[in-house]
């Protein structure tokens, strides 16, 4: 669980270290008390450099617990699978670092003294709160260990085939009551593969497999990219949209981002001289709305342009410029599994998609 980050130079807190700081106030409670024990109090009050550097493990205070708890150090070092000779040593150099006796050696055992009795309040405090935490972050573990996470490029909205393709997923995936839970999520194509390197995400679906080659992926579907432009607009060809309006598009970084940057300068070499009405955006809502009601142009594949055939107009490019979409996933068999219902999916609906399109055709001649 990430706690910090580093912003303009500072770092600072994140929502997820609330919890944590809470859960280790008792043990930072517990160290200054260690400290007054250990007599590393001046007027000053707790020295700090000293709290800083206690070279006593967790380890050392859970087997000194249990040395506490069982009343002999024999019984304890069978209990933990130690020797005795290796419990007794830690124990020494433990009182040695406090400066107290904190067992008297008997016949029948080992007793707490009276200073022992209050180190064993105090380092129970920190075992309690420390075993609090690590509960926590062991639930967690589980949690993702179970989970398969799912990133996918941001939908051009409900209806997008990249949509259908997760609902498809998800309720498949619960039907077969598999025992990995679904959790997805939806990034810029730069923050999937960084997620996807990570180990953030198990499956990111995006339209470039560009440095992902260590990664397992299959393609999942292919389109031909078009030029989006807004209702109104009476220009024929992409040439004249392209020299006649603002553009906004995916960023370069993107497989289609590069394709329509390099698309757009072959058809008007001018607009490299009005690159302040090139605008890159890795929102595919916002650059529909600045098509449909701002005037802008885009470029999309057919695939995610058609389900937005109502809010802008669709051109065609002079020649066809192929594109395609992947699937890169990591080792896991379950990213596999969900990689195979994915594709299935998207082939259905890209079916689908296309018998629409004729049938309308069909229609209108």
């Amino acid at each position: 669980m990430k706690l910090t980050e580093r912003a303009s130079g500072e770092l600072v807190t994140l929502i997820a270290s609330a919890g944590t700081l809470e859960g280790l106030e008792p043990i930072t409670v517990a160290i200054g008390e260690l400290c007054q024990f250990a007599g590393q109090v001046d007027a000053g009050g707790i020295d700090e450099a000293w709290a800083a550097r206690i070279p006593v493990k967790i380890v050392a205070i859970e087997r000194f617990l249990e040395v506490a708890d069982q009343g002999s150090i024999n019984r304890a070092a069978r209990r933990l699978h130690l020797g005795q000779p290796q419990l007794s040593l830690q124990l020494a150099n433990l009182e040695k670092f406090l400066g107290r006796r904190l067992f008297e050696r008997q016949a029948q055992g080992s007793v707490l003294t009276e200073e022992g009795r209050r180190a064993y309040q105090i380092f129970m405090a920190i075992s309690q709160a420390w075993n609090d935490l690590k509960s926590a972050a062991d639930e967690r573990y589980r949690r993702t260990a179970r989970s398969l996470r799912i990133g996918s490029i941001i939908p051009t909205g409900s209806e997008s085939w990249v949509a259908r393709c997760l609902g498809q997923l998800v309720s498949e995936w619960n039907a077969r009551r598999s025992n990995n839970a679904i959790s997805l999520v939806s990034m810029t194509a730069d923050d999937l593969r960084e997620a996807l390197k990570s180990g953030r995400i198990d499956v990111a679906i995006l339209d470039s497999v560009f440095g992902l080659e260590d990664f397992r992926h299959r393609e999942l579907l292919q389109t031909d990219m078009v030029a989006i432009a807004p209702p109104d607009s009476t220009e024929t060809t992409v040439a004249d949209l392209v020299a006649g309006h603002a553009i906004c598009m995916p960023s370069p970084r993107t497989g289609l981002g590069h394709a329509a940057m390099a698309f757009s300068n072959e058809r008007a070499p001018d607009r490299r001289l009005r690159s302040r009405d090139i605008t890159a955006a890795d929102s595919l809502p916002v650059i529909v709305d600045l098509v449909a009601n701002h005037g802008y142009v885009s470029f999309l594949g057919r695939v995610s342009a058609m389900p937005i055939a109502d809010k802008v107009r669709i051109v065609n490019l002079d020649e066809a410029l192929p594109m395609s979409y992947h699937v890169a996933f990591n080792h896991r068999k379950a990213a596999a599994d969900a990689c195979a219902v994915i594709i299935a999916a998207a082939a259905r609906i890209t079916s689908e998609t296309v018998a629409k399109t004729d049938g309308v055709r069909e229609s209108a001649a």
